[in-house]
């Protein structure tokens, strides 16, 4: 997870106040309906209770961050992160609404405003923080299968019905040592019984010490043939401040270490072949590649090296952004498996119709792409970041069906 400046840390804390001001405003046009003057305080300080204890302890924990157990800081982290998010859209939508509401109110009766327009605002409020409640305590850890056929015409014949499992973003950091949920995605994985598991990326926050005890719970991930794996933009620590470039190095090869342990054969640009009675197919394997901010480690040319004459290629690249810039119409590469943009952990998934807000950002964001027999499939990711929270965008477990 990114560290944020001090003055960022402010500029958020004065938005949360301006909009707490804002909905304390209005929120006096609803609490006037109360007859109840001792209701009306205690609503009134508990408004402005939860307000200041959440703007100190952000300052707070910035300030003492460094001197936080490490999984504890991530443990606070999230929390203050999703009491942030929960507090101020609602009601920042509530201000918005309120505001709308009562500058138009000329479409009511004097005595109809006084209730209807106090009571959709207040509704204006409560319907996203259930929304996001929801997504905090209830669709966060609700594991979705996605099941995708597709159709290769280069595909050799004797790897027809070719069955493989992505996975990407992990995320392991901001499970806080919570293995037993992570059990329920292993359960559903291995009753896939997939010939190949592809991970393509993010296993971590930023530290190896994420990694601590997840050894012998990702183990248990099972595949017919093999699995295989690269590294995301947050496995190089980069987004922390180390003690020296010894330190970070260390960190890296801990990291990478870790792919052995678990039984997955890493990629660092780098390519396998799968032989299967005399007909073959690469998997390919990309570093981080990614327009800037995110930085370039990939090496496509180098990963291909080896595999020029292989006519049906899979490639594994954590940023979507490296398809359109690299591979499509540049190489003959079939099908290239990314994740990285979690989907925002936001947006909407109705049957064939999907939105986010990350759309805007990423042209390729979620979900299968084709271009001139050429495929992307984008990952929404298995674990979470920032946000402790999945609005709509339920985490997912892709199965995809290799066919003819």
């Amino acid at each position: 997870m990114r560290s944020y400046s001090f003055f960022t840390i402010v500029l958020l804390c004065f938005v949360i106040l301006i909009v707490d001001i804002l909905a304390f405003y209005w929120l006096q046009s609803i609490t006037q309906l109360i007859t109840s003057q001792v209701i009306i305080k205690a609503i009134n300080i508990a408004f402005w209770f939860f307000t200041i204890g959440l703007i100190s302890s952000i300052v707070l924990l910035k300030i003492k961050l460094e001197k936080i157990n490490p999984k504890r800081k991530q443990l606070l982290i999230s929390s203050l992160y999703g009491l942030s998010v929960s507090s101020l859209i609602p009601k920042l939508i509530f201000v918005i609404i309120f505001s709308v509401l009562y500058f138009t109110n000329y479409v009511f009766s004097e005595k109809e405003s006084l209730i209807i327009v106090p009571l959709f605002g207040l509704f204006s409020g409560i319907l996203p923080f259930s929304v996001i409640l929801y997504g905090i305590f209830r669709t966060l850890y609700r594991f979705k299968i996605h099941h995708i056929k597709i159709n290769f015409e280069e595909l050799p014949k004797n790897f027809y019905g070719l069955q493989v499992v992505q996975i990407s973003d992990l995320h392991l950091g901001s499970f806080n040592s919570r293995y037993h949920i992570f059990d329920r995605a292993i359960k559903l994985i291995n009753h896939l019984e997939p010939d190949y598991i592809f991970f393509t990326g993010d296993l971590v926050n930023n530290c190896a010490w994420e990694l601590d005890d997840w050894e012998d719970v990702l183990k248990l991930l099972r595949a017919k043939k093999g699995k295989y794996s690269v590294l995301g933009n947050h496995d190089y620590g980069d987004y922390r401040q180390w003690e020296s470039v010894v330190e970070k190095q260390a960190n890296f090869e801990a990291i990478k270490d870790f792919h052995k342990k678990i039984d997955f054969k890493l990629l660092l640009n780098d390519s396998d072949i799968i032989e299967k009675d005399g007909e073959k197919i690469a998997i390919i394997g990309v570093e981080n590649w990614g327009n800037p901010p995110f930085k370039q480690y990939g090496d496509l040319q180098r990963s291909l090296k080896n595999v020029a004459d292989i006519s049906f290629k899979i490639l594994l690249s954590h940023d979507p952004t490296h398809w359109k810039e690299e591979v499509l119409q540049k190489t003959n590469i079939a099908l290239t498996l990314s994740g990285h943009t979690h989907g925002m952990q936001a947006g909407i998934n109705l049957k064939n119709r999907k939105w986010s807000p990350i759309k805007y950002k990423y042209k390729h964001w979620a979900g299968l792409y084709s271009h001139n027999k050429q495929y992307l499939y984008v990952n929404r990711g298995l674990g979470w970041l920032g946000f402790p929270g999945r609005l709509g965008m339920r985490p997912e477990i892709t199965f995809i069906e290799f066919e003819k």
